[in-house]
């Protein structure tokens, strides 16, 4: 055997030694049990199609997310919508969407043209199933304060305090 080969073979024995040595004090380190997926709904088969469709129609996708991973190139800093419904409640909802004016509502600091439309010319029908499916978008409890810091410092732009 070579000089140089001789060379490469103990370089590539101590990197696994060092994987090995990592993997036996990783493994003895306590990990935290994964407590699951947050978001949940609690919409009905039924309520659940229809209100992803008025979803899909009305292109809330191109501001808010819901059951994904937010894009950081993203321009507009709307709220993601996953657990919503553990924030707000039906009538709430209903009357957002129902506002000819929603910042009167719910105030935004954002630019004009990235505020929350008006929902008021759907019909009532349409506009219920809407309120009725963000009511159902719900987070586990223990996750719900992290949802209630981020929304409340994606709409002031400030620190939250407990």
């Amino acid at each position: 055997m070579r000089q140089g080969e001789k060379w490469v073979l103990g370089l590539i024995g101590a990197v696994a030694l060092f994987a090995f040595a990592k993997g036996l004090w990783q493994s003895g380190t306590k990990k935290e049990a994964d407590p699951g997926i947050p978001f949940y709904s609690t919409a009905s088969p039924e309520l659940a199609r229809a209100g992803s469709d008025l979803y899909r129609k009305l292109e809330c996708k191109s501001c808010h997310t819901l059951w994904t991973v937010r894009n950081m190139f993203e321009s507009v800093p709307a709220p993601a919508l996953d657990g919503i419904g553990s924030l707000r409640g039906e009538q709430w909802f209903y009357d957002y969407f129902s506002s000819a004016d929603p910042q009167t509502i719910l105030p935004s600091r954002l630019k004009p043209q990235y505020r929350m439309p008006s929902y008021a010319h759907l019909n009532e029908q349409e506009r219920r199933t809407l309120a009725a499916y963000m009511a159902s978008l719900k987070v586990q409890d223990w996750y719900l304060q992290e949802t209630r810091k981020a929304e409340y410092e994606k709409l002031t732009g400030k620190s939250y305090r407990q």
